[in-house]
């Protein structure tokens, strides 16, 4: 993914992943990366929602599998924002290459938000996937389907 974390502790302490920072050279890479994860998310978030009124074609394995790559995209995403901001303090910059990081900026504050729209969602599916609605008994499936019915 990226090539930005290395661990340090010379003491044995618990290890703290701290950015390799990228020289500016890397733009070009670092924008790649982010422009492709994002692009990704967009995807994966237009999956959930188009299956949000249908969670039952999930199972839970899918969701699952959802929540943990985008918690951990989530849980990463600080390094490219701290790598952006690095690159933006630097006194030589073309403006072009300063147009460039405050678009990248801007895009990985939307994927920011994308990822926790994603993992909303997946909170909201797993209450639905095809498991669960298995294990429910006949009486409360109908329930269920005349409620739905109403409420449309």
């Amino acid at each position: 993914m990226f090539p930005g974390l290395k661990a340090r502790s010379a003491t044995g302490e618990s290890m703290k992943p701290q950015p390799n920072w990228q020289p500016l050279s890397n733009l070009p890479l670092i924008a790649s990366l982010i422009d492709g994860q994002w692009e990704e998310t967009q995807g994966q978030l237009k999956t959930l929602l188009d299956v949000r009124h249908k969670p039952h074609v999930l199972d839970n394995a899918t969701v699952e599998r959802v929540c943990k790559v985008y918690t951990e995209q989530a849980e990463f995403i600080w390094v490219f924002e701290a790598q952006l901001t690095k690159w933006q303090q630097e006194e030589c910059l073309t403006s072009s290459q300063e147009a460039k990081i405050k678009r990248l900026q801007d895009r990985v504050r939307q994927w920011k938000q994308d990822l926790k729209s994603i993992l909303d969602l997946a909170e909201e599916l797993k209450h639905g996937t095809i498991e669960k609605v298995l294990a429910k008994d006949d009486l409360a499936l109908g329930i269920q389907a005349l409620l739905a019915m109403e409420s449309h």
